[in-house]
């Protein structure tokens, strides 16, 4: 399944036989809140299910991290509980810059789940074109979803440090993040020493649509990604490093990105952990 799905494609798989439509999951979450049920509960894709990013998509924090990978048998329950089955499609959506639909994608396959998207433009898109949305709140099928946790590369803060060094190491925060200049919710500004910002937004278009290949090769390629080159990625809390992995992927980049999933949320908590400050890798 390729890794985003257009709104057209996604309205027409919706009319198909119905044991053939894609489960679609409704991550809707922000930063500063407020909490994306409320969104879900004003409107939201015809049979789509909310999985909350807190409490479904991650473990609770700690010292792994604001949002550390959930226990297999936690993320198991529910994506069985949202409808997942073996095999079957799912297309997850948010409404900001499809960073949080791509934690979802990349645990799914990290899961060992491969037929699963993100939709292109998210809700904002399927709205914009006057697509249907509801209110009513579907009640599926429990799935059989088996988590096989492991297909999908993952680092721990020295892996990161190791990439950032001999390979490349993408940080995906917004700038002022990256160089320290704010720093609203870990213990400490600044970055991974060697590391270079890919700002999640920057993988979309004003639209919120995903860019197209080559566009993302070359923003990549001035990053110093080549073919062979290792790849790791992080972000505050591993959530929108996801959306670098799925960028790469589309890009062609030839083997998935790593994720560093404890990210800066981790790493800045260890006093003997090095932060660099200012615009340069360091």
């Amino acid at each position: 399944m390729h890794p985003v799905i257009t709104t057209t494609e996604l309205a027409a798989s919706l009319e198909a036989d119905p044991r053939q439509r894609p489960v679609l999951l409704d991550v809707r979450w922000r930063l500063d809140g407020p909490p994306g049920i409320e969104s879900y509960r004003a409107g939201h894709l015809p049979g789509a299910v909310f999985v909350d990013l807190d409490t479904g998509l991650s473990g609770p924090p700690g010292a792994a991290g604001r949002h550390p990978l959930p226990e297999p048998a936690e993320l198991q329950r529910t994506l069985r509980a949202a409808g997942v089955r073996t095999a079957h499609p799912v297309v997850a959506y948010d409404d900001g810059d499809s960073s949080v639909a791509a934690r979802a994608w990349w645990l799914l396959r990290w899961a060992g789940h491969d037929e699963v998207a993100v939709l292109d433009g998210g809700f904002a898109a399927w709205q914009a074109e006057g697509r249907p949305v509801t209110t009513a709140r579907p009640r599926p099928e429990p799935g059989d979803i088996e988590v096989r946790p492991g297909a999908m590369p993952v680092l721990d803060a020295d892996a990161a440090a190791a990439i950032a060094r001999d390979g490349v190491l993408l940080d995906a925060r917004a700038p002022r993040r990256y160089t320290g200049e704010t720093e609203p919710v870990d213990p400490r500004p600044g970055h991974i020493p060697g590391a270079l910002n890919a700002p999640s937004s920057s993988h979309v278009d004003s639209g919120g649509r995903w860019r197209e290949r080559a566009e993302l090769a070359a923003r990549f390629a001035a990053l110093g990604v080549t073919a062979g080159t290792p790849v790791g990625a992080y972000c505050g809390s591993g959530v929108t490093a996801s959306s670098v992995v799925l960028a790469l992927e589309l890009a062609g980049h030839d083997q998935p990105a790593a994720l560093y999933a404890g990210s800066w949320s981790q790493w800045s908590a260890d006093p003997a952990r090095p932060a660099v400050t200012g615009p340069r890798p360091g």
